[in-house]
């Protein structure tokens, strides 16, 4: 089998890319491992942002029905000392450009906008192999292969595509998220929903925090952040974590000990802030395939630009995918590079030693934002 346009991974980066592509008339072909767009739960809230996320939407042309998923009320923020103390409250006024939408919808929305069988499910990578004349083999395993003159990674964190490009690989942070849900919050948990208020939450320490947001619904996701090693992990569970918050407000520590769902570790890993690659011959990578970095709101966002503009050049520049290419890995480079830097600066505040009074300071400055 063959196809011109192959690309690794149907989430949020490498759909945008196949409707940018579709929006030019030009055929892509999307492989993703998940056996269905149902096979797993597809994450939180994400706040979409007016300085990328929302012109690749414009650029996929689908910028008006994304708005008719947003939730209202979403970037309102709350900042919490461990006592439970308000630090910090502002209300969603509706001039935020972050809106907050589920992720989940919102891949929906970019699955809906391609053309019946773009997306081939059930296609996990065991790997990929460039064959000569700028063509690659991707094999799947369930023992069949693809044949690609455009081979684009789209496949996040363990891209089976980036090692045709760079050694790199991503390491440990120190820091670890641990998720879980309380459902029916206002009626059944009434005072953790207070405590979250109408969007996100925020409480937060030298290398800890809990900080939560309120789903469709009154659904609270919680994050609880620790920086401790891998392996604490392992054997930590729910008394183990709730240990580390000892002392700290009931209406906090029960977003983890009265959690609805089974918590799962979130280790947090990054690329180099400078990973880059040598320009090779129809292959790429965009998202986190390319510039995986600490969570910071960007990442998301990034990808979907990331596919937005490769799908834009690869429009203009007809019969020059080598020059697409080279324009988009450029632009890429910067602009992920000085992403990484704010992302590592904003973990830091978050969770070094002036936690949270650095972050509340940022909030408060002429540029800052909570969402």
């Amino acid at each position: 089998m063959t196809t011109d346009i192959a690309i690794i991974g149907a989430g949020l980066g490498g759909l945008t890319l196949a409707r940018v592509l579709h929006v030019h008339g030009i055929p892509a072909t999307v492989y993703e491992a998940e056996a269905s767009p149902t096979a797993r739960a597809q994450g939180g809230m994400l706040d979409i942002h007016d300085n990328n996320g929302q012109p690749a939407l414009k650029a996929a042309g689908l910028y008006e029905e994304f708005r008719g998923l947003v939730l209202e009320g979403r970037q309102a923020s709350r900042a919490l000392a461990p006592d439970g103390t308000v630090l910090l409250d502002e209300p969603d006024d509706g001039t935020g450009g972050r809106p907050e939408v589920q992720r989940g919808e919102l891949r929906r929305l970019l699955l809906d906008s391609l053309p019946a069988g773009t997306v081939r499910w059930g296609h996990k990578v065991t790997g990929a192999r460039a064959v000569g004349a700028g063509r690659y083999q991707v094999d799947f395993a369930d023992g069949t292969s693809v044949g690609t003159d455009l081979l684009i990674g789209a496949d996040g964190a363990w891209s089976r595509v980036r090692p045709l490009l760079s050694g790199a690989t991503p390491e440990y942070t120190g820091t670890s998220f641990v998720e879980t849900y309380l459902y029916e919050a206002d009626t059944r948990h009434p005072e953790a929903a207070k405590a979250v208020g109408g969007g996100a939450m925020y409480a937060l320490a030298p290398g800890k925090g809990i900080t939560a947001h309120r789903e469709s619904g009154d659904t609270l996701h919680t994050y609880v952040a620790l920086t401790k090693p891998l392996e604490w992990f392992d054997t930590a569970g729910v008394d183990g974590i709730t240990a580390e918050f000892e002392g700290w407000a009931l209406e906090l520590t029960a977003l983890i000990t009265d959690g609805e769902t089974a918590p799962v570790h979130r280790p947090l890993y990054t690329l180099p802030g400078e990973h880059r690659w040598e320009r090779t011959p129809g292959v790429t990578l965009l998202g986190d395939a390319a510039h995986l970095m600490i969570p910071s709101g960007e990442g998301a966002n990034l990808a979907m630009y990331d596919g937005a503009r490769l799908g834009e050049l690869l429009a203009a520049r007809p019969g020059d995918t080598e020059g697409a290419l080279a324009e988009f890995e450029a632009e890429m480079f910067a602009r992920s590079a000085a992403e990484a830097v704010e992302a590592g600066r904003l973990h830091e505040l978050m969770f070094g030693a002036d936690s949270p009074y650095g972050l509340l300071d940022m909030f408060a400055g002429p540029d800052g934002h909570s969402s």
